[in-house]
């Protein structure tokens, strides 16, 4: 089986309560978090997953303080792939987590890549419920969405792994390394969903049919899955330069 590298890189940050990440948890505990991508090397095909932000939502002092803060660079989109010697146009597949618009608003830019969306995702932004303010339709004007089922190969190496809850069609990516299983988490969670010394904490926001007491088990599933588990907006993960 082939074995990538994948490379995070910080694409914007933003604040929001932590009770958004862990459910029943940390209510009225203001954070700030990555939103990142995440650069797939390895294979003869340029993967990226998720797109992030098209615009930096936090002022630029606020950027330049986290990203001191934290030890990272905070880039645009088109500076983060050209970290990687690419630009948009150069990307073959995307695969998204899920469709808030913090992680596909640069879909446009990549021109030439299949975008890879779980059915029940797609038919959720197609006619979003008025419960769910993140899902803008026109993000995905002119892409050439490639819709996928449950759990499914993208390509060697790399599989998809259907994990609702957060949104009606959430998916978690596994990607092989040279040291174990990586999965790079699809719904908005950090350091505090996955404690090493207690249960695993699902999403705070649930907006889709998955009951709490499922999205409980396929958190639990998805962190014994792993060998390297990689929360989607983790401090921790937008400080690693490269995860092999």
């Amino acid at each position: 089986m082939r074995e990538y590298i994948i490379h995070p890189f910080v694409v914007g940050a933003n604040q929001l309560d932590q009770g958004n990440m862990t459910y029943l948890q940390g209510y009225g505990q203001s954070i700030f978090i990555p939103i990142m991508v995440f650069y797939i090397e390895g294979g003869d095909k340029n993967i990226l997953i998720d797109t992030g932000l098209e615009a930096f939502v936090l002022p630029s002092e606020a950027t330049k303080e986290l990203s001191e803060k934290y030890g990272v660079e905070i880039l645009e989109f088109e500076q983060a792939l050209a970290k990687v010697g690419l630009k948009p146009q150069d990307i073959d597949i995307v695969i998204h987590t899920h469709l808030h618009n913090d992680h596909c608003e640069n879909d446009r830019k990549c021109k030439n890549a299949k975008i890879y969306i779980q059915k029940a995702e797609h038919e959720a932004i197609k006619n979003p419920h008025p419960m769910e303010r993140r899902f803008f339709p026109e993000l995905l004007e002119g892409c050439n969405v490639v819709i996928i089922e449950g759990d499914q190969e993208i390509v060697d190496g790399i599989r998809v792994l259907f994990t609702p809850g957060h949104t009606p069609g959430t998916q978690s990516v596994l990607i092989n390394t040279a040291k174990g299983k990586a999965i790079i988490v699809g719904w908005c969670c950090n350091e505090k969903n996955f404690p090493k010394t207690a249960p695993s904490i699902p999403p705070g926001v649930h907006i889709s049919n998955t009951g709490i007491m499922e999205s409980y088990e396929i958190t639990r599933k998805t962190k014994e899955m792993a060998d390297i588990l990689l929360p989607l907006h983790g401090w921790s993960v937008a400080q690693m330069k490269t995860i092999y």
